[in-house]
């Protein structure tokens, strides 16, 4: 059990992965968490308004059921397997954090003052979400995939394409953690 409540090295999970990007490519699958979005408007009907929708959501199903399946994951990984909530920062971060707003930084991986159900129903919270999740939605949509579909597949396939993406995923996360979130706390 203990080999579950540790972080597996890189050269267990890599080729792990690596497996299962060939199978997916073996069997015909593409891989990506946003292409879930677009199986889940099409079931919802989006595709009486948008060509790009009119997709049979049939073929992608063992997509949803991998979703599913992260998100069951996650839960019995943050119910059972994680022995401390807790992660270790560097002070300096602590610090910088506290600075604009957090209270005890690093006490668990998920911090109050963004996740907790009080913060997401306040009117900023909301804004916030909604505003984020348009930008995720259009930016992965425009992008052709979003973060793990590029990262994984893309540059697996050695793709320029997922290259510049990922770059700008970067460059766009340094520039919300630097200048934007200090913002909004």
């Amino acid at each position: 059990m203990d080999l579950f409540l540790q972080p597996w090295p890189w050269f267990v999970a890599g080729p792990l992965i690596a497996l299962c990007m060939y199978l997916l490519f073996y069997f015909g699958k593409k891989f990506g968490v946003s292409s879930n979005l677009e199986t889940i408007c099409t079931i919802g009907g989006a595709g009486k308004f948008v060509d790009s929708l009119k997709l049979d959501w049939r073929k992608e199903r063992w997509n949803l059921i991998f979703v599913v399946g992260m998100i069951i994951g996650g839960f019995i990984t943050n119910q059972w397997l994680s022995p401390d909530k807790s992660i270790a920062l560097n002070p300096n971060t602590v610090h910088e954090l506290e600075q604009i707003g957090f209270s005890n930084p690093g006490a668990q991986l998920l911090p109050d003052e963004i996740f907790s159900v009080e913060t997401l129903l306040s009117t900023k919270g909301f804004i916030l979400l909604l505003l984020a999740g348009i930008l995720v939605g259009f930016g992965s949509r425009y992008a052709g995939g979003c973060t793990s579909g590029h990262g994984i597949v893309g540059l697996s396939q050695l793709s320029k394409e997922s290259l510049i993406a990922i770059i700008g995923f970067f460059i766009g996360g340094i520039i919300m953690t630097w200048f934007v979130l200090p913002l909004i706390f």
